[in-house]
C-alpha cells in the first residue's frame, strides 16, 4: 500500500484539478468505480439531503457540459485541510477525512467564504498509484446563492 502522504496527495491534486477546471486531471485521479456524492443535513427536514450522485460516468459528463453552463464569474479555491488517514491494508484503501472551506474570488478581486464542509474519502491504492473511489462531500453551508457550476 502507499504511503499516507501519497494518499493525502490524492485530496490534494483532485482538488486543485477542480479548482483550475482541469477536469482531465480530475477524471484522471479519479478510480473506474466512482462515487461521488454533495450531501448537507436540513434541521427544518430533519434529513440528510442528497444534492449531488454521480459515478464515474456520470462525473465525466456533468463536467463535459460545464462549457454549456452559465457560469458563476471569478474563481473558487478549495482549502482542505486532512484530518485522518485510516488504512485498510488488507483492502488496499484508506479512508480520509479532512476538513475544507471553498472561497469565492470575484472579477474585482474580492474574496469571500463560499461553502464550509468535510470531505469523507475512500482511496483505493490497490494498484499502481491510489485514485479516489468515493467522497461524500458534507456541507455545512446550506445557502449557495446561485451555486457552483462545478461539484464542491
Amino acid at each position: 500500500m502507499s504511503s499516507d502522504q501519497a494518499i493525502r496527495e490524492v485530496v490534494y491534486r483532485v482538488c486543485t484539478a477542480l479548482d483550475t477546471e482541469d477536469f482531465d486531471a480530475f477524471m484522471a485521479q479519479c478510480a473506474p468505480d466512482l462515487d461521488y456524492r454533495v450531501t448537507a443535513y436540513s434541521p427544518e427536514i430533519r434529513k440528510e439531503m442528497i444534492w449531488l450522485d454521480q459515478d464515474y460516468e456520470g462525473m465525466r459528463a456533468l463536467l463535459e457540459m460545464v462549457p454549456q453552463h452559465l457560469k458563476r464569474l471569478g474563481t473558487l479555491k478549495r482549502h482542505v485541510s486532512v484530518y485522518f488517514v485510516d488504512r485498510d491494508e488488507g483492502a488496499g484503501t484508506a479512508a480520509v477525512t479532512s476538513s475544507f472551506i471553498v472561497t469565492h474570488t470575484d472579477p474585482e478581486g474580492r474574496s469571500q467564504l463560499f461553502v464550509a464542509g468535510t470531505y469523507y474519502d475512500e482511496v483505493d491504492c490497490s494498484g499502481d498509484r491510489c485514485l479516489l473511489k468515493k467522497r461524500k462531500a458534507h456541507l455545512e453551508t446550506r445557502d449557495l446563492g446561485i451555486g457552483s457550476h462545478i461539484p464542491i
